[in-house]
């Protein structure tokens, strides 16, 4: 959603006076797929780059790859390039348009597309990564994993989405108390596994009982358990039954009725 009025114009800019805000909401540059771009680059059908002009600079927010593949093919020297420069946007508006715009080249990862959406202020995607930040977990938006990251981004945003705020920071809290963020433990299945379990059984259930299960096992034996269960169960289902099995275990007084 824009946020300013703004204007905009065609303009030709020599590549040496483009940026590329990475750090902000950008996604990362990939050398293969500029390599790409230029193998199979076609004047006749290349588009304008799309270009901010915010305090004296040229910020590119659509086009990164395909500059680098003019680039490229002018023999690694600076050139002119045909732009669509716009006045009057903030970095919120820009981080806004690339979420939106970016699916007509190169689809975005959840991660690249969740960092443009909490860059531009979209208010589900800045809440949930407020949730995040309040467990103490970041979220892997470039996918390098590591203790307490979630990568399964588009898993947990979406499981956040489903349960609400209260539910997500149940799951996720027992998650971290039965493997105090392993990366294994914030894997998709599991992710996908508590946050239903949660849902399906909350108020029902023994948070400390299920976290203190949990944590004698593997962190990855709710994936690989669901992998075995075979046709029998699908989707979600397969990995949300090893979480009822582990819950209930053996006993008889704590056991929860099969609701999936």
């Amino acid at each position: 959603m824009m946020t300013t009025e703004y204007t905009s114009q065609e303009m030709m800019l020599f590549s040496n006076r483009l940026e590329v805000p990475r750090a902000a909401y950008q996604r990362r540059f990939r050398v293969k797929r500029a390599r790409l771009i230029a193998e199979f680059f076609d004047e006749r059908l290349a588009n304008p780059l799309k270009v901010s002009f915010r305090d004296g600079r040229y910020r590119v927010f659509d086009g990164q790859h395909t500059m680098a593949a003019r680039i490229m093919l002018n023999d690694g020297k600076h050139l002119p390039i045909k732009c669509i420069v716009y006045m009057g946007l903030t970095e919120q508006d820009e981080a806004a348009l690339f979420a939106q715009q970016a699916g007509f080249s190169a689809p975005l990862t959840a991660g690249e597309y969740l960092r443009a959406q909490i860059c531009a202020k979209e208010y589900e995607s800045v809440a949930f990564q407020d949730v995040c930040n309040a467990l103490d977990l970041q979220l892997d938006f470039d996918q390098k994993r590591g203790e307490f990251r979630i990568g399964c981004i588009k898993t947990a945003f979406e499981a956040y989405r489903r349960i609400g705020e209260e539910q997500f920071m149940e799951a996720m809290r027992i998650l971290i108390a039965a493997w105090n963020g392993d990366p294994d433990s914030l894997c998709a299945a599991n992710v996908s596994a508590i946050t239903h379990f949660v849902e399906l059984y909350h108020g029902e259930y023994d948070p400390h009982r299920l976290a203190t299960k949990l944590s004698h096992v593997d962190p990855l034996t709710i994936y690989h358990e669901g992998q075995i269960a075979g046709a029998s169960l699908r989707g979600y289902k397969k990995y949300l039954y090893q979480i009822y099995r582990i819950y209930n275990g053996s006993s008889k007084t704590n056991k929860l009725p099969l609701k999936f």
